[in-house]
């Protein structure tokens, strides 16, 4: 019995007549003509929020090192401990654990709901809402921040836009790896 081996035909199976399962699905190799990937979105989600987390918490700490805002990093960690140690060298450390862990929640947040919108206004969107949310709604309620109102003019401008850039970052990220139709171009162009 003859086997298929048109680069179109690959994926059957010539014994069974059926459709092989794809053993590289998943994985992040070189594509070759007529072969694609699928991105697992629950380990990208991941490794995008760590990087996210980390990259704009760095962002964040040299913020506040250089007196642009008031708000420490460690205010997501703020309900957990206390007031002063917040502002200690470990205090902002684990604030910057804690903004990675909130930013890996976020990236699967995005990730599952929103990652078939196009171009960078999603995400520029999420990045308000979540600062709304924590300077505006939750944060004051739970003491992480004090209230917009008693913050400085360059604080809530600060934070503003590294909240934008943040969420641009994620909501970018998300929105080219699955939605770019770049990478099924070649299979499309030979036929």
């Amino acid at each position: 019995m003859a086997e298929y081996t048109d680069s179109h035909a690959s994926h059957m199976d010539a014994k069974h007549g059926g459709v092989k399962e794809d053993t590289n699905r998943g994985r992040r190799s070189k594509q070759r003509q007529g072969q694609h990937y699928y991105t697992k979105p629950f380990p990208f989600a991941v490794e995008l929020g760590f990087f996210a987390g980390f990259i704009w918490g760095g962002v964040h700490w040299l913020n506040y090192l250089l007196h642009f805002s008031v708000v420490p990093l460690g205010f997501l960690a703020e309900p957990f401990y206390k007031h002063d140690y917040i502002y200690t060298a470990a205090g902002h450390l684990t604030g910057w654990l804690f903004f990675i862990v909130f930013s890996i929640v976020d990236a699967l947040i995005y990730t599952f709901t929103l990652r078939k919108w196009k171009g960078p206004l999603p995400g520029i969107g999420y990045g308000i809402v979540w600062w709304l949310i924590i300077f505006v709604l939750v944060g004051p309620k739970l003491g992480m921040v004090k209230p917009i109102g008693s913050l400085t003019w360059d604080s809530i401008i600060t934070e503003f836009c590294f909240f934008l850039l943040w969420g641009l970052f994620i909501g970018y990220t998300v929105a080219m790896e699955f939605t770019d139709e770049r990478k099924r171009e070649p299979e499309k162009a030979g036929a």
